[in-house]
């Protein structure tokens, strides 16, 4: 901590959503945070999936620092910048999508997703063609729209009515979608891995079998991959692997390496009912963001990263199922895929999410019985052995 740093000891009055627990983190470095008091703690949420390339990344260092020597930190949407272009040529391209649309957070990139989808279906159905189905288990945002294709009713009830036109749909029941009309969906929405629903990953029969259904009905599929899209599977994007085509996909997360930013890319179809006014942002894409996430995504789309987050993921597992096996420690499954899992527990994840705080891991549960495991995409293989040491007495 900078010696003329006279925050310690400021109470803290930010509004008590979180319940935020000790300690204060002051630094960090690569895997791992260092409180004010100068604890070293091995970082596996990667505040929730969002430090992808680790704390104190170079990469990210020097992109800030590009922005500061140029001067330019912020125009407003009202005129272009570079940054912003070279980001969005970037993403369409790894991504096979036409268009992008920058915000500042996932709950936007969903909400923006939700008024494109419904702008489109308007185009094509008129009103009547307006409902989202989201799958169970689903975990979308808080806001207005977000949360009401959220399944958690007690996120949900505090603050109803909601946005009409949400519904569900069993993604295991293979007959669910017999019972949509066509007529009135504009869209659904799924993640490929279900990440605060239990680290819940779709199998590429289910994508291929929503694609397929949106596609003979004249419904939209709008993939949310705030979480796990973006290198943390080991693929650029996780719907990859099951080869199919959202035609709306919604980034965030890791996109600006710790910056807030979010993304909707489109395809040409749904951007072309997309008017002028229909939508827009002040900080959305901004070029500080901006040129940061560009090298963010420039760095994880690497072929080679790619291949060693696999690798990492592939070992990661193998840790986690040895763990498993070792002993009745109370863990029922694993799942998840590169480094994004998820450990079911037999019964409460929150003890074990503080008996790890308390030994110098991070990690955050998943619901009430799951803990999720979200290190960098950086991390080592000794980190990974120590961080599954501490999970192990964590359990006991």
């Amino acid at each position: 901590m900078s010696p003329d740093d006279n925050s310690a000891g400021t109470p803290d009055v930010r509004l008590d959503v979180y319940g935020p627990a000790d300690p204060v983190f002051v630094e960090g470095d690569g895997s791992y945070l260092v409180d004010e008091a100068g604890r070293r703690y091995l970082d596996f949420t990667s505040g929730i999936a969002v430090t992808a390339l680790g704390h104190g990344s170079p990469e990210i260092r020097r992109a800030v620092e590009a922005a500061l020597d140029a001067g330019l930190i912020h125009t407003s949407n009202l005129y272009r910048t570079r940054p912003a272009q070279r980001l969005a040529a970037l993403l369409t391209r790894e991504s096979g999508l036409d268009r992008a649309f920058f915000c500042n957070s996932g709950g936007e990139a969903v909400e923006a997703s939700i008024k494109f989808a419904r702008r489109w279906a308007r185009s094509v159905g008129g009103e009547e063609k307006h409902e989202i189905v989201a799958l169970r288990g689903s975990f979308h945002g808080r806001l207005f729209g977000s949360l009401a294709l959220t399944d958690r009713p007690a996120y949900q009830d505090p603050f109803r009515p909601l946005m009409p036109g949400a519904r569900f749909v069993d993604p295991q029941d293979s007959d669910a979608l017999a019972g949509l009309a066509p007529e009135r969906t504009a869209a659904i929405i799924a993640e490929p891995i279900q990440g605060e629903g239990g680290v819940r990953p779709l199998s590429d029969d289910t994508l291929r079998r929503l694609r397929s259904w949106t596609r003979e009905n004249d419904v939209l599929l709008i993939l949310d991959e705030v979480q796990c899209g973006l290198g943390r599977t080991g693929e650029i994007f996780a719907h990859q692997s099951a080869q199919v085509r959202p035609d709306l996909l919604a980034l965030a997360k890791p996109l600006a390496g710790g910056l807030p930013m979010g993304a909707v890319l489109l395809s040409q179809e749904v951007a072309d009912t997309i008017r002028r006014g229909d939508h827009g942002t002040t900080f959305g894409g901004g070029p500080l963001v901006a040129g940061v996430a560009h090298a963010v995504v420039s760095t994880i789309a690497d072929p080679g990263f790619l291949s060693q987050v696999r690798e990492k993921g592939a070992y990661l597992l193998k840790l986690l199922e040895a763990l498993r096996d070792d002993e009745p420690n109370g863990i029922t499954e694993i799942r998840g895929r590169g480094l994004m899992w998820g450990v079911q527990l037999a019964g409460e994840s929150g003890p074990v999410v503080e008996q790890a705080l308390e030994k110098g891991l991070l990690l955050v549960g998943a619901g009430p019985d799951v803990v999720r495991l979200l290190p960098p995409l950086t991390v080592t293989q000794p980190e990974m052995d120590h961080a599954v040491e501490i999970l192990a007495e964590s359990l006991g």
